[in-house]
């Protein structure tokens, strides 16, 4: 009799795993443009210090680009709106006065792929407390959810020339309509054309223990980038002048720990410019430890798109750089 009530257990979790598999099969693909979160919260909270909260966490501006742009494009909704299709949002943060004082990332609750993050508070005050709590850790879920996004699409039409690897033994999942545009024995260019300017992918190593020295880390790097600068990347042609591509003077670029490709990495964000004509833009450098080949990595993406709003091209860029895979 144990037996078959343990047999009868059995199956029923069985079944009832089945019918939740068979729920997250029928969950539509979610909507959304890159980079947009939606606020569910209603409208006096919104206009409460709350939203100011919210603002200044989610709305922050991107870092190293040419002008401000927050980092989220914020759509707010009250929550008798978050019904029907704009359930199916792929980034969402819903905020509620509530007697439950709670904080939390749900997945794939109406829609796949999807982040739902819930802040509630019986109070103003705990709603701002969770939020300052959990911001970062949301920010990071929505910003990895939304490079995977991305990097799916790159897949209906990569690149298939040979570069990357012939010359630097990685591949890159770059969408098709960019181009190589130079090669060298240890430096590759790829490029795209967008509508006022062009979005740019750099690859080169560097000896493993070209930065020695902690404390001089992010001058050897701006050191780096100048040089690579004057050798592969000219500018303007102007007459007694040596035009090339420069890490902007008057901004210090920002420096991060990271990951790419399996590997222990720096990311480093900032701005260039040309040394001697009035051009510039924002960059994105991974320099990636390559250990197995005795050297570091180093990848990079920047824009040139004077006039036009740049953190979307960026993004784009970050997910390309982010699907560095390793040769055996």
């Amino acid at each position: 009799m144990k037996k078959i009530r343990t047999l009868f257990l059995l199956a029923t979790l069985i079944l009832a795993s089945c019918k939740e598999g068979k729920k997250q099969d029928y969950l539509p693909e979610s909507i959304g443009a890159y980079n947009t979160l939606t606020v569910v919260i209603n409208n006096d909270l919104w206009k409460s210090e709350v939203g100011d909260n919210i603002r200044r966490h989610f709305a922050a501006p991107a870092l190293g680009l040419s002008w401000d742009e927050a980092q989220f494009r914020i759509t707010q909704i009250p929550h008798q709106i978050f019904s029907g299709s704009i359930r199916n949002t792929r980034a969402v943060l819903y905020v509620m006065e509530d007697t439950l004082d709670i904080a939390h990332m749900k997945s794939n609750m109406y829609a796949k792929p999807q982040l739902i993050g819930v802040i509630k508070g019986r109070n103003h005050q705990e709603i701002i407390e969770n939020l300052d709590e959990k911001a970062p850790e949301f920010i990071t879920e929505y910003k990895e959810l939304e490079v995977a996004e991305a990097q799916k699409k790159f897949l209906k039409s990569l690149s298939k020339e040979k570069a990357l690897q012939e010359k630097l033994g990685i591949s890159l999942n770059v969408p098709s309509v960019y181009k190589v545009g130079r090669e060298e024995e240890n430096f590759v260019w790829i490029d795209r054309q967008i509508q006022k300017g062009n979005m740019n992918i750099i690859a080169y190593s560097v000896p493993w223990d070209t930065f020695e020295n902690d404390s001089t880390f992010v001058k050897d790097i701006v050191s780096m980038r100048d040089s690579i600068g004057n050798l592969f990347i000219p500018g303007e042609d102007i007459p007694g002048k040596n035009n090339h591509m420069i890490t902007e003077k008057a901004f210090s670029p920002y420096v991060f720990p990271a990951e790419v490709g399996g590997r222990k990495a720096a990311e480093v964000r900032g701005r260039w410019e040309m040394s001697e004509y009035p051009m510039a833009g924002p960059f994105l450098t991974y320099i990636i430890n390559d250990k197995p080949n005795n050297r570091k990595l180093v990848l990079e993406g920047f824009t040139f798109a004077p006039a036009t709003e740049k953190r979307d091209y960026m993004f784009e860029l970050e997910a390309i750089l982010k699907t560095v895979k390793f040769n055996e």
